[in-house]
């Protein structure tokens, strides 16, 4: 068994090559949304990146990826920005694309134009430009285009093209088997035969001050001057024979970028030297390296056959990662005597600062290491078993009572250290020149991972779950008799206490608190404090280093706050690294100064390194990368950006996309924006780099967006103005259409209001006359009936004067018809006497003169009766009639018998007799009737 961990440990002191390596920004092809091979790549003026990928022309600004499917949707195998224009090479075609008005790429094919002229299955791999040329290289011929002419040459070596490469003021290809040639006046030139040049293939040709530096695919680096060719020697060149070099770049520095096709990227220094082996163990996404690019910036784009990567050169940060597991999450370090020493969850690990060689583990700390501290030229080693004391690559224990988190000087000897542990407080001592365990201090038995002690022994503790103590220590360090609970500030997750500038500081998702020395309170300081405002807090965690900088974590930034050389203000500097991106286990950062302006901080897979006097950053811009506009519920479309926008007013759901154009790994852009005529003031920093609007009403709008890059706002401000049209119906043609409708409707209404009061006039006169003819009427009504009545009043009187008269001659009749009965019985004795006297007044009762005499008056009094009567009832008879009249003069039964000399019973059969002829219903009475005709 001991021997088996013997070889373990063992194997693990040689695991871990230990060499800071530049960041890697990864693409995955399901980021980027193509293929996963990418073959060539290059830039444009404004920093977008373009890669010939599997699946067409793939576009990156540094936000979005945007795929342009090839000519006939085939591979793309090259691609070059030339001024405005970006020219591809693909399966039987060539061309180049522009931006249109909305911010996309349009193909325009100029193999086309020589379609006879292109071969079967030819597929162009490379472009180069030479002075107004640009050249399409295929495996068989190089196509010449002339830009300003727009014709084509046409050069065709007999065994082909290998490779084609642009070098300088010259363009050299390679043919197979018959060495370097150059083109010349538009024709090919040999260069060189080499056996070498002809055994091997070129992977690129590089100008040196006196001839060529020839770099082969499988037998490194040649250098041709004149007819001769000599062999570079390099760091690297037996892996490089057995690597196959695919793609290489010379870099702005004068180092070399070789890409293999199984062994990574080698980046060698201008004289062969080594600076960098980059494989898929190291941060690569794949070993395989078809294309290189160095950009703008000096990052370095590798085309992996499995996806994109971006190696930040030149960055300020360097970062070693652990992908095997074996080295664990960093939470101390230290640089002590030649040596970095890194404290890990698994243990300590050292290896010499001169060198890249592994790291080694130090036997016997197998476990966490809580901290690393230098003092009396000894290195201690606070551990999850106790405390070690550090020689070279060997520890030894001094104390295993109890965890040991952090040691701190004692105020009152100098040979004494004070030990925060799991459970108090303890003393280490100094004993003929060796440092032993002293004593535990009584009295307090909380964990004790943060404390500072002040000169008179008061000490300060702060723990995460209970708050903040202040104990008081005797001369002796011996024990504490009672110890002070502080409630305010309050306890806090990822808390954190530490000595900055002679003062006790305290940190929590409160604030950043100081003590005051005279109150022993703490008090909240604003300027600190700051940094954990707008939700930026993330830990508490507070570090000074030994240049006397306090280094603060927040969830977007890396502060460090310095002393003022002019005031006593704390002078405030800003890393714009976010926690996301550092990988630092929160509340356990660390952050070492490894030398003046170097400092390391561990992270949760390894640990990177960063030189605060290099970050220095470009001034980059911002820059409006399309526009998107929609219907509610319907799918966008993409507007125009170069010229003022002008949507439909239901096309007021906009989006803009916004970039700038950099890609650094840890530092990421902030956007602020302003939409004028919508908001007055500008949003907050945020990274997100799109904005939509919903709704807009109709209006001149201007957009602004700007940005900040490593806490530093860039010049330049985006700017769009678009109108949202108003509706047909609010036009200014529709509101002068409504102006016109209106004067319209005004002069009708007006019209019509005259010629309604017009007619209320007219009316109101109408209705006066009316009035007055009726009360002319009512005036003539009111005479007629005042002579109706009159009529009728003289109509009565007739009828009376007739009733009298016929009273009258009734009773005449009545008189006569009586003496005649008289003389009748008196007759026999006086008969010729008496028969005259009754001859005589026969000849008075005679009817018929009665009835024409009342007929004459009945007709003066009610004309017409008689004929209407008649009308109605022409079966009536003469004795009818005459009974009608007397009824009209509504006499009684027996009345009207002596009228005809009949009894009372023969009126009333005359009567009913005549209801008859008149054919009366039985309810209507027959003198009613006779009134009413």
């Amino acid at each position: 068994m001991k021997t088996k961990l013997t070889t373990l440990l063992f194997l693990m002191n040689f695991l871990l090559f230990a060499q800071e390596l530049p960041p890697i920004v990864k693409y995955s092809s399901s980021v980027y949304g193509a293929g996963n091979q990418s073959w060539m790549i290059s830039q444009d003026d404004e920093n977008y990146l373009y890669f010939a990928n599997n699946d067409g022309l793939l576009e990156y600004n540094g936000t979005n990826w945007q795929l342009y499917p090839g000519p006939n949707e085939t591979i793309i195998r090259s691609v070059k920005v030339i001024g405005n224009k970006v020219y591809t090479g693909s399966y039987m075609n060539f061309g180049y694309w522009t931006r249109n008005e909305n911010g996309k790429l349009k193909y325009t094919s100029l193999s086309d134009k020589i379609k006879s002229k292109i071969l079967d299955d030819e597929q162009f791999w490379n472009i180069l430009r030479y002075d107004q040329w640009i050249l399409f290289q295929s495996l068989n011929r190089i196509y010449i285009y002339d830009t300003k002419t727009r014709s084509f040459n046409i050069i065709a070596p007999k065994n082909g093209v290998i490779k084609s490469f642009s070098a300088k003021n010259a363009i050299y290809f390679q043919t197979i088997k018959e060495g370097l040639f150059e083109i010349e006046s538009g024709r090919a030139k040999l260069v060189s035969d080499n056996p070498t040049l002809k055994k091997f293939t070129i992977a690129n040709v590089f100008t040196t001050d006196d001839g060529l530096l020839i770099q082969t695919q499988l037998d490194g680096i040649y250098k041709l001057t004149g007819n001769s060719i000599a062999r570079v020697v390099t760091d690297v060149d037996a892996e490089l024979k057995s690597s196959f070099v695919y793609s290489s770049q010379r870099l702005q520095d004068g180092s070399f970028a070789l890409g293999t096709v199984s062994n990574g990227v080698f980046i060698l220094s201008n004289n062969g030297k080594l600076k960098y082996h980059l494989t898929q163990s190291k941060g690569l996404s794949n070993n395989t390296a078809l294309s290189l690019f160095e950009d703008k910036d000096q990052n370095l784009w590798v085309g992996l056959d499995n996806g994109i990567n971006c190696i930040n050169i030149q960055s300020p940060v360097h970062s070693f990662t652990d992908d095997t597991g074996v080295l664990g999450t960093v939470y101390a370090s230290a640089v002590f005597n030649g040596m970095l020493y890194i404290g890990t969850n698994q243990g300590l690990f050292c290896k010499s600062t001169q060198s890249n060689a592994e790291f080694k583990f130090i036997n016997g700390t197998k476990g966490q290491v809580w901290s690393l501290f230098t003092y009396d030229n000894m290195l201690f080693c606070g551990h999850d078993s106790g405390t070690f004391i550090i020689t070279n690559d060997s520890a030894r224990s001094i104390f295993s009572g109890s965890g040991t988190w952090k040691f701190e000087p004692s105020p009152t000897n100098k040979n004494q250290l004070i030990q925060g542990n799991y459970y108090g407080l303890s003393v280490l001592e100094k004993v003929n020149n060796q440092w032993i365990f002293k004593n535990k201090i009584q009295g307090f038995d909380y964990s004790s991972r943060y404390f500072e002690i002040t000169k008179n022994l008061d000490v300060y503790i702060s723990h995460e779950y209970k708050g903040i103590f202040r104990l008081k220590l005797g001369k002796s360090l011996l024990q504490t008799h009672d110890f002070y609970t502080y409630k305010s500030p309050q306890k806090g997750i990822n808390a954190s206490l530490t000595t900055f500038n002679n003062s006790i500081y305290y940190a929590y998702k409160g604030g950043i608190f100081k003590l005051n020395p005279k109150t022993r309170q703490f008090e909240k300081d604003t300027v600190l404090s700051s940094i954990f405002e707008k939700d930026e807090y993330t830990s508490g965690k507070l570090i000074v280093d030994h240049s006397n900088k306090i280094w603060l974590f927040s969830k977007n930034y890396i502060h460090y706050f310095s002393a003022s050389k002019l005031s006593n203000q704390l002078k405030q500097n800003i890393i714009p690294i976010p926690s996301s991106l550092t990988n630092s286990m929160l509340g356990y950062e660390n952050i070492t100064q490894i030398s003046k302006s170097t400092y390391l901080i561990g992270t949760t897979d390894g640990y990177y390194t960063l030189n605060i006097d290099d970050l220095s950053f470009k001034n980059y811009d911002v820059f409006i990368t399309d526009i998107l506009i929609n219907k509610q519920n319907e799918t966008f479309k993409n507007v125009g950006i170069q010229s003022e926008g002008s949507f439909d007013s239901d096309e007021n759901n906009i989006t803009l996309n916004y970039t700038v154009p950099e890609y650094n790994k840890y530092i990421n852009s902030e956007y602020q924006y302003l939409l004028e005529g919508f908001q007055d003031d500008w949003s907050e920093w945020s990274t997100k780099a799109t904005v939509n609007f919903k709704n807009l009403s109709p209006g001149k709008y201007t957009f602004r967006v700007r940005a900040k890059y490593a806490n530093t706002i860039l010049q330049n401000t985006a700017v769009y103005t678009f109108v949202v049209l108003k509706p047909w119906y609010l036009t200014n043609l529709a509101c002068f259409v409504y102006f016109l409708l209106i004067l319209a409707m005004a002069y009708f209404i007006n019209k019509a209001y005259r010629n309604y009061y017009q007619k209320q006039k007219e009316k109101l006169i109408e209705e006066n006359n009316l009035l007055l003819e009726i009360q002319e009427l009512e005036n003539e009504q009111q005479l007629m009936k005042l002579r109706n009545e009159q009529l009728s009043q003289d109509v009565d009187n007739k009828n009376r004067e007739l009733a009298v008269s016929t009273m009258s001659l009734n009773s005449k009749n009545e008189l006569l018809a009586f003496i005649k009965e008289d003389l009748k019985k008196t007759s026999q004795n006086d008969s010729s006497n008496i028969k005259s006297v009754i001859s005589t007044i026969n000849k008075n009762i005679t009817e018929e003169d009665s009835w024409k005499i009342f007929k004459e008056a009945f007709d003066s009094a009610d004309k017409d009766f008689l004929k209407r009567i008649k009308l109605m009832h022409p079966a009536l008879t003469p004795n009818d009639l005459r009974l009608c009249a007397y009824l009209r003069l509504n006499l009684s039964s027996k009345e009207i018998a002596p009228m005809f000399n009949i009894s009372v019973r023969s009126v009333e059969i005359k009567r009913y007799r005549l209801r008859k002829k008149m054919d009366l219903q039985h309810e209507i009475g027959l003198v009613e009737y006779i009134l009413a005709v």
